[in-house]
């Protein structure tokens, strides 16, 4: 039996990356919220080469490098058929307790139909080797509160719920008058 591929992205997925971010967001309730386009997603995350044939999962030596306007990395699984199953969006976070870079997942979404076949797992072992690889102290992501078939399955996987913690934000018209707050 053939088994599903995971590769970093390519910017040629750009457009398959927005629609499966789409696909998230309508999931939380959120659709209106999105503002990525294209455009936006080839500006923003460090894609591998489009020649590149093979899977690229744990080592990405031949990935663009990330920097401050290119921070994310995204990894895409394909079903054994080839269709496009998933993805899991990420960053690389630093915690200053463990003086240990890590991976903080943003977006882990497997499409209706490729689930409960083991994708989303398969996509949080490919980022946990990544994590591993890169001597990395921690693999940890957000989950919406209501969101408990997500939270059983993270669970399940070892995963551990951060209650204690409180996940705080500033964006919209916020980011502005906070960055001005000296200034007048």
């Amino acid at each position: 039996m053939a088994s599903a591929l995971v590769r970093h992205a390519r910017r040629e997925d750009a457009s398959l990356i927005l629609e499966m971010i789409r696909e998230l967001a309508e999931y939380e309730h959120e659709l209106d919220t999105v503002q990525a386009t294209v455009e936006t997603l080839q500006e923003t995350i460090a894609f591998a080469p489009s020649t590149d044939t093979g899977p690229n999962t744990s080592s990405i030596p031949n990935t663009e490098p990330i920097t401050p306007t290119r921070p994310a990395r995204c990894l895409l699984l394909f079903s054994p058929e080839g269709a496009p199953a998933g993805m899991a969006l990420y960053f690389y976070n630093y915690s200053t307790w463990r003086a240990k870079n890590g991976i903080y997942l943003e977006d882990l979404f497997v499409r209706p139909e490729h689930r409960k076949k083991g994708y989303g797992q398969r996509l949080l072992s490919e980022l946990a080797k990544e994590t591993i690889a890169m001597n990395g102290g921690r693999l940890e992501w957000s989950v919406l509160k209501w969101n408990e078939p997500s939270i059983k399955f993270y669970e399940s996987i070892g995963a551990q719920a951060m209650n204690e913690w409180v996940g705080m934000r500033v964006d919209g018209p916020a980011l502005p008058k906070l960055a001005a707050i000296l200034d007048g």
